[in-house]
C-alpha cells in the first residue's frame, strides 16, 4: 500500500512540474526566446544537474484483456485519452471567467513582445502525435532496459548528455546568432534552468523509478493529468478562461486515471494472492506428506 501510494504521489509530482515548464516556456517564447535554443538549454541544464548523481550514486506492461483488470486498464486508458482529446479541440461557452489574481508580470512580457503567428491547423497536431508516440516508445524501452540495468541516474544522465548534443548541434543551425543565445531577460534563465532541472533531471529519474516497479502503463497514463494542472494554472497566472469542454475533458481524465489505476491493483493483488496460495498449498503438503516429499527429493538428486 505505502509502495502504491508513493509511486501515485511521485508521478503527480511529475505532472506538476510538466506544468510549471510549461507556463514559463510561454512566458520565455514570449520574450523571444528560440525555441530550439531553449529545449538545447533544458539538455544542458538537465545533464549538468543529474551527472553528479550518477557519478557517486549508482518490466513489459502485460494487458491480460480477458480479465476484468486487463478490461480496466484499457478501458481507463480509452476514456483518459478522450478526455484529453475532448479538453484539447473542445471549448464549449466559457464556465468560469478569467481570474483576479494573475501574475502581473505574464501580462506586460505578452504585451511587450506579442506578435502575429500564422496557425497551421495540420502540422501543429502532427509534430504532437509524432512526439507523444516517441515519449512511449521511450516508456518501452525504458521498462526493458531496468530488468538488466536498473541505473536511473546514470541513464538518465547518458539521455540528457546525448540529447545536449543533439538539441545543440539543431540549434546552432537554426540560430547561429549569438544574440539569440543569451539568457536575458532573466526568465529565460530561469524557464531553461526549472525545465533542466524539474522537467528533465529529476522526472526521468523519478519515471524511470515508477516504470522499474509499476510498468510503462501506470506511467504514460499520468501524462493527460497535466492537462488539467495547466488549464488551472493558465487560469490563475495568464488570464485564460475555463471552457465547458476543459472541466468535461477534465473529469473524463480523473474517471480514467482511477479505471487504470483500479486495474493495476486488481491486477498485482491477483499476482500477490496466487503467490501466497501456492506457498500455502506447498507447505500444506510438507505437513500432510512428509514422506513423499523426502522420496521426490531424494529420487531428484
Amino acid at each position: 500500500m505505502g509502495g502504491d501510494l508513493m509511486a501515485f504521489l511521485t508521478m503527480v509530482i511529475v505532472q506538476v512540474g510538466y506544468a510549471g515548464m510549461n507556463i514559463l516556456s510561454k512566458l520565455a517564447m514570449d520574450s523571444g526566446m528560440n525555441p530550439l535554443v531553449h529545449v538545447a538549454y533544458r539538455q544542458l541544464f538537465a545533464t549538468i544537474v543529474i551527472a553528479p548523481f550518477a557519478y557517486f550514486l549508482e518490466r513489459l506492461e502485460s494487458v491480460g484483456i480477458r480479465r476484468k483488470p486487463g478490461q480496466g486498464k484499457v478501458l481507463g486508458t480509452v476514456i483518459c485519452v478522450g478526455g484529453a482529446m475532448l479538453l484539447s479541440f473542445y471549448h464549449g461557452r466559457a464556465v468560469i471567467g478569467e481570474s483576479s489574481i494573475h501574475w502581473k508580470y505574464a501580462e506586460e512580457i505578452g504585451n511587450e513582445n506579442s506578435s502575429s503567428h500564422p496557425n497551421n491547423f495540420f502540422f501543429g497536431p502532427f509534430v504532437l502525435i509524432v512526439s507523444t508516440i516517441s515519449w512511449a516508445i521511450w516508456f518501452v524501452i525504458q521498462a526493458r532496459m531496468s530488468e538488466n540495468y536498473a541505473a536511473p541516474y546514470t541513464t538518465s544522465a547518458w539521455i540528457c548528455s546525448m540529447a545536449t548534443i543533439q538539441c545543440g548541434i539543431i540549434a546552432f543551425c537554426a540560430e547561429p546568432h549569438v544574440s539569440a543565445w543569451s539568457l536575458k531577460p532573466g526568465i529565460r534563465a530561469l524557464s531553461s534552468f526549472y525545465s533542466g532541472t524539474v522537467c528533465t533531471a529529476l522526472a526521468f529519474c523519478l519515471m524511470s523509478w515508477c516504470i522499474q516497479r509499476k510498468g510503462p502503463l501506470y506511467v504514460s497514463v499520468f501524462s493527460p493529468l497535466l492537462l488539467i494542472i495547466v488549464a488551472i494554472l493558465s487560469w490563475a497566472l495568464l488570464q485564460e478562461k475555463l471552457y465547458e469542454g476543459t472541466l468535461v475533458g477534465s473529469t473524463l481524465i480523473v474517471m480514467g486515471l482511477y479505471a487504470v489505476l483500479w486495474g493495476k491493483n486488481r491486477e498485482m493483488n491477483n499476482a500477490w494472492d496466487g503467490g501466497e496460495e501456492k506457498q500455502a498449498v506447498k507447505g500444506d503438503l510438507e505437513m500432510q506428506f512428509p514422506e513423499l516429499l523426502k522420496h521426490n527429493l531424494h529420487t531428484k538428486s
